[in-house]
């Protein structure tokens, strides 16, 4: 596996988990004060295509590295839970590091 997969995966999880905290002050202020309804929109619709771009990357993450589909789902998910994808991006970088150091071929004596 190569290290831009868990890379482009890495990056879409703190983007996607950055819009969804703003998407939720976004909610906040259309629901609790008022105001705002242009700009929740528009973030909302940001946020939805971003996360379709995690899925894939997601995905693509969890097939190279054979995940058994609970911990598929699981990390598909935590782009829904606001601060989830944060704390389940440091876990899978834990755990896939280590198969990407396993997958880096030895470089010849000379």
């Amino acid at each position: 596996m190569k290290s831009s997969v868990l890379t482009r995966y890495r990056a879409m999880a703190y983007i996607t988990a950055v819009m969804l905290l703003v998407l939720c002050a976004c909610m906040v202020f259309k629901y609790g004060f008022g105001m705002g309804k242009d700009l929740t929109l528009v973030v909302a619709q940001v946020h939805g295509v971003l996360y379709i771009i995690y899925l894939v990357f997601a995905f693509d993450l969890g097939s190279k590295a054979r995940w058994p589909f609970g911990k598929l789902l699981w990390v598909l998910v935590s782009g829904t839970i606001p601060t989830a994808a944060f704390f389940v991006e440091r876990k899978v970088l834990r755990e896939v590091e280590p198969l990407l150091a396993d997958a880096k071929p030895d470089l010849a004596k000379v």
